[in-house]
C-alpha cells in the first residue's frame, strides 16, 4: 500500500465529513496536489448535491447511497477479518510486552481499543441504514444567520432511521436541539442533536415502542432542564410523510 491509497480509500468519507480533524486536514491540504483526488471528491459532491432541501419524500437515486458508502461499507467486512488479529495482537502486547507501563497504562490501552471498537461498528451500523434505505425526507433550516437541514433516511425493513442534522451552530446557551417523531397520537421524544456547524450531526434511531404509527418527525430548540413530552420551544423542522 503507498501513501495514496490512503487518500484513495478516505474519499468518500471527506464528503461525507466522516474523517477525524486531523485526518480531515491532512485531505483537505492533500487536494490542491492532487489532481486526480480533487477530481473524484469534485464528482462525489456533485452527486450528494442532488439532495435539495424539500420537505416531500423522495426514493433514493438507484445506486447514490451504494456509491456513497460502499468504499467505506466495505470496510467493516475487511475488519471482521483484521479486527480479531489486531486485538489479539494488542492483548498479548498489553499482558507481556507493557507491563512496565502499569496497570493505570494497560487500562487506558484497553479503553482505547474498546472505544475504537465501539466506533467501527456504530459507523458500519450506521451507513447499512443509508445503504438500505427506501426513502429520503428533508427539509431546510433556517436560524438566524446559518441555513441549514435536516435529512431523514428510512428504512422500512429495520424500522431504523438514519437523521442528518446540518448547517445549525451549537445550541444557545442553556437549550438542547431535540428530535421529535410525530404519530397519530402526538408527539415522542427521540434523541438530542450534538449540532455543530462545522459537520453535521449524523444519528441512529429506532421507532418509538409504542402503537401508534409515525407519521413524521420535527426539530425543536428546548431548555436543557425541560424533559417535556411535548415540544416547549422553537420549531425548526416539521415533515410529514
Amino acid at each position: 500500500m503507498n501513501p495514496h491509497d490512503w487518500y484513495v480509500e478516505n474519499r468518500a468519507a471527506f464528503v461525507a465529513r466522516a474523517l477525524e480533524p486531523d485526518e480531515e486536514r491532512t485531505f483537505r491540504e492533500h487536494l490542491p496536489r492532487c489532481e486526480e483526488c480533487l477530481r473524484e471528491v469534485s464528482r462525489l459532491e456533485r452527486e450528494l448535491g442532488w439532495l435539495g432541501m424539500g420537505a416531500t419524500p423522495v426514493a433514493p437515486r438507484p445506486g447514490l447511497t451504494r456509491r456513497l458508502t460502499a468504499a467505506v461499507l466495505d470496510r467493516p467486512r475487511r475488519w471482521q477479518v483484521v479486527l480479531p488479529s489486531v486485538l489479539a495482537a494488542a492483548a498479548l502486547l498489553l499482558a507481556v510486552g507493557l507491563g512496565w507501563q502499569g496497570q493505570r497504562d494497560r487500562r487506558a490501552l484497553e479503553t482505547a481499543l474498546a472505544a475504537r471498537e465501539h466506533r467501527l461498528m456504530a459507523l458500519a451500523d450506521t451507513l447499512s441504514v443509508l445503504r438500505e434505505a427506501q426513502a429520503v425526507t428533508q427539509a431546510n433550516i433556517s436560524m438566524d444567520r446559518y441555513r441549514g437541514g435536516l435529512v431523514i433516511f428510512r428504512d422500512a425493513v429495520s424500522h431504523r432511521w438514519c437523521v442528518v442534522v446540518h448547517g445549525l451552530p451549537p445550541a444557545p446557551a442553556g437549550n438542547v436541539y431535540q428530535f421529535w417523531f410525530i404519530t397519530t397520537t402526538g408527539m415522542v421524544r427521540s434523541v438530542e442533536v450534538d449540532a455543530n456547524s462545522t459537520h453535521p450531526a449524523i444519528m441512529t434511531v429506532g421507532m418509538p415502542g409504542e402503537s401508534a404509527p409515525v407519521m413524521g418527525a420535527a426539530l425543536t430548540v428546548e431548555p436543557a432542564v425541560n424533559r417535556s413530552s411535548e415540544p416547549q420551544g422553537m420549531q425548526l423542522a416539521h415533515v410529514m410523510f
